[in-house]
């Protein structure tokens, strides 16, 4: 692996890492506030709750599907990056889903 093919590679994985820390945040913030009043706020306050998470997750999941995609696209051409390539699937598919079943969570609290 050349080095800037390394610095590539370690700068999408940074990456990754960052888009993933707005939208947990929030959830993670979200799920304390319930426990402070949050489902029984205003309307309109539960619903701009749900915009901010909704936008979080939808923009956090493209960063991070964009991404993967660059990562593989980078391990199609050196196959030293390959065994930490396999995983990326990980990143577009199964952090997506777990952040859309805890969206799900959280919309029945501030809502149901």
């Amino acid at each position: 692996m050349t080095s800037q093919t390394h610095a590539h590679w370690l700068e999408i994985r940074q990456t990754i890492v960052v888009s993933q820390m707005a939208p947990t945040a929030l959830l993670i913030t979200t799920v304390a506030l319930l426990q402070f009043g949050l489902g029984e706020t205003d309307l309109a306050v539960r619903i701009a709750t749900a915009g901010i998470l909704l936008a979080s997750g939808i923009l956090g999941a493209l960063v991070q599907f964009q991404s993967a995609n660059e990562a593989e696209s980078l391990a199609a051409e050196d196959s030293s990056l390959r065994s930490s390539a396999r995983w990326l699937w990980v990143i577009k598919y199964v952090t997506p889903t777990i952040f859309i079943i805890i969206f799900g969570a959280l919309m029945v609290a501030l809502f149901g």
